[in-house]
């Protein structure tokens, strides 16, 4: 099986080109969602985080105070690189786990970050997706209801698209000017003679 991962930079739309493939009977591992989900499920984790980024980021349930933590590491750049050692080899172990139970001819793995968590050592080919920047903030913009500064500074905390779409086998442009359903139909049929 064909471990396929697709990636693309903030609002580029690499979810929506990910529900595509869903709708042909391709699995997609959603790495952001389950690294929500590892957080609050995986006891070794939980500690780890505990330890370095104080025990008060779990709730009395043992929930992830997702906001809390968000205060400690978004403005600091050193502690979150530390939150993502800690994070993306548990993601990277569930997603190698969560691939070994499925039975398609290949897999998706949708994540921002496939590079900069070297999780892409452990994928066969991956899928960008490309928007230019304008649609890009905008999208966000609308999505997440925040400013156009807001999305500068996340844009910022990815590596850039140009370099991105450059490492990818290939790349889907999600633009408004070329149709994305033919593309992602295409890149299928041929995933799957690869197969």
């Amino acid at each position: 099986m064909l471990k396929i991962g697709i990636t693309g930079g903030i609002g580029s739309g690499k979810s929506t080109v990910a529900k595509i493939f869903e709708l042909l009977g391709i699995p997609v591992y959603y790495a952001d969602t389950a690294a929500k989900d590892i957080m609050n499920r995986d006891p070794e984790l939980k500690a780890q985080v505990q330890q370095h980024f104080g025990a008060d980021v779990y709730d009395s349930n043992g929930q992830l105070d997702r906001k809390r933590l968000g205060n400690i590491v978004f403005n600091d750049q050193e502690k979150l690189q530390l939150l993502n050692s800690l994070v993306h080899p548990a993601t990277i172990r569930d997603s190698e786990q969560w691939s070994l139970r499925q039975k398609s001819p290949y897999v998706l793995k949708e994540a921002a970050l496939l590079f900069e968590s070297e999780s892409f050592h452990y994928l066969d080919k991956i899928i960008g997706v490309s928007a230019p920047q304008p649609l890009r903030i905008l999208r966000v913009m609308q999505r997440d209801k925040v400013s156009r500064n807001e999305v500068f500074a996340r844009m910022h905390k990815q590596m850039d698209e140009t370099i991105k779409m450059r490492l990818c086998d290939y790349v889907i442009y999600n633009d408004e000017q070329q149709m994305v359903i033919p593309q992602v139909l295409k890149l299928h049929e041929e995933l799957l003679a690869s197969c």
